[in-house]
């Protein structure tokens, strides 16, 4: 796929944080994978809701990693490390701080489950078993 070809059916935050265009100019995939959000049954979307929340440079650095992870597949460390259960974390270096982002990969879909700031040197519990939740409720609703 060239860059030129490239169509976005849908504008997402991570849309806006990044520059496409020359990000697939550089990663070749054939078939990258496709991203999309764990909704709840409410309708929301913690991850999307959570991208929106942060600064325009730290969505960028976010939004870059998920997109090589998509161009990419599969990633190791540092950028992505196994949690087990098929649960996998994003791990995006911000100015000061690190954000995890939690996904599953289903169907040849990244399925973005949870994000968070990370505060500790290993995932926390709550957020770990989270994104649990959702990839099982994720699952049950295909």
């Amino acid at each position: 796929m060239n860059h030129e070809t490239h169509q976005r059916h849908e504008t997402s935050p991570i849309d806006k944080c990044i520059n496409f265009d020359t990000l697939l100019y550089k990663m070749k995939a054939e078939r990258p994978l496709k991203v999309v959000f764990f909704k709840m049954e409410t309708g929301n979307e913690p991850v999307r809701e959570w991208l929106k929340e942060l600064s325009k440079e730290d969505c960028k650095v976010i939004g870059t990693d998920i997109l090589t992870v998509q161009y990419a597949w599969p990633v190791g460390k540092p950028l992505v490390d196994n949690l087990g259960d098929g649960l996998w974390e994003v791990r995006s270096r911000l100015s000061h701080r690190s954000a995890w982002t939690l996904f599953a990969v289903v169907d040849e879909e990244i399925v973005l489950l949870h994000g968070f700031i990370k505060k500790q040197q290993r995932t926390p519990h709550d957020e770990l078993e989270l994104a649990k939740k959702r990839k099982k409720q994720y699952l049950h609703n295909l």
